[in-house]
């Protein structure tokens, strides 16, 4: 990593955990990331939910095929957990190059509704991924009605986390989208087969951010952002140096006329824009020297993956981002269109 007053050099990152959906909308999306990132975890969430292995080649296949003309961008594959996807079918995601299974509390976010109701309806699917080496994801709150939003992460770990980390000692973890004090405290002192993924508008927004002159559509996301003294505990793990936590976008795309809708789509669309929202994030809490630990090595080094081995450049330059980005035939607002950011990818 060189750091010169105003540019910054680091590994080129990779994001491990990024949605791309399908057809004109993954074209449309997709050179946002290629262009920054020499890999990302590609979400499964899609209608109908990535359940098989061949269902994975498949869209891999289909990513590849829409990828801008020369990029190496490399798409890292993961399958939807359903209450009953069988364990047979782990050993052909394994042999397929699958890395990871996706755990969406059945409700719990966008296109989750074939979800898991009940974990211990997946654990003899755990035991094989255990077994294969392949990572759980999870998507860390529960659902139920009677605990509030804005508390399901802390619920979770309670709940579902710390039984799982018993039942399952050996299989690898990532607690995905950190989003709470409770989370990043439960991350950095459990042991070393959990670690998290962290989004940069948690890192650089709290609650109210969706509120500030009225009703904001694009800053809302699940999990939800949550008050100030739970992203200064983001902050503190993200830069802390911590090899648990690494870069994870999130990025979500949605039209801006759903966005907008009666009843909103949850996602923030920041893979435009995303290690220059990170590298603010981090130049905002003087830790730009963490960045690259955070971005470009611990991610890999979880997954058991070869660390990238070209570089990125960032220059310190104010720049506006688009207020609309074209996406199939609608349009999509990226997080902070028609504002400034503090960072520009060279």
């Amino acid at each position: 990593m060189t750091t010169p007053a105003d540019t910054l050099t680091i590994t080129r990152p990779d994001d491990w955990h990024l949605h791309v959906r399908d057809g004109a909308a993954l074209e449309a999306v997709l050179p946002h990331s290629a262009r920054q990132f020499g890999r990302a975890l590609i979400m499964p969430n899609l209608r109908p939910p990535v359940t098989t292995a061949q269902q994975a080649l498949d869209y891999r296949a289909r990513i590849l095929e829409a990828l801008p003309a020369g990029s190496a961008f490399q798409p890292v594959m993961s399958l939807y957990l359903t209450d009953k996807l069988p364990p047979d079918e782990i050993e052909r995601a394994a042999a397929a190059g699958v890395r990871a299974l996706k755990l969406y509390p059945a409700g719990a976010t966008t296109n989750s509704d074939a979800g898991v109701t009940d974990i211990k309806k997946t654990y003899a699917t755990l035991e094989a991924m255990q077994k294969h080496g392949l990572l759980l994801l999870v998507h860390g709150e529960v659902t139920d009605p009677a605990v509030d939003l804005f508390d399901r992460e802390a619920v979770f770990i309670d709940r579902v986390m710390i039984p799982l980390r018993r039942d399952f000692p050996e299989l690898k973890v990532v607690f995905e989208h950190l989003t709470t004090k409770e989370g990043a405290h439960y991350v950095r002192d459990a042991n070393r087969f959990t670690a998290a993924t962290i989004t940069a508008h948690h890192l650089l927004y709290n609650r109210n951010a969706i509120f500030t002159g009225g009703i904001r559509p694009h800053y809302y996301c699940l999990p939800v952002l949550k008050r100030e003294t739970h992203r200064v505990a983001l902050v503190e793990a993200a830069t802390s140096g911590s090899d648990r936590f690494f870069l994870g976008t999130d990025s979500a795309p949605h039209p801006a006329a759903l966005k907008e809708h009666a009843l909103g789509c949850a996602g923030c669309y920041t893979a435009l824009t995303a290690i220059e929202l990170y590298a603010e994030a981090f130049d905002n809490a003087g830790a730009l020297d963490k960045l690259e630990g955070f971005a470009s090595f611990h991610g890999p080094d979880f997954y058991g993956l070869p660390r990238n081995t070209d570089s990125v450049t960032l220059r310190r330059e104010s720049w506006t981002v688009p207020e609309t980005v074209p996406y199939g035939d609608a349009t999509l607002k990226p997080l902070r269109g028609g504002e400034t950011v503090a960072w520009r990818l060279a």
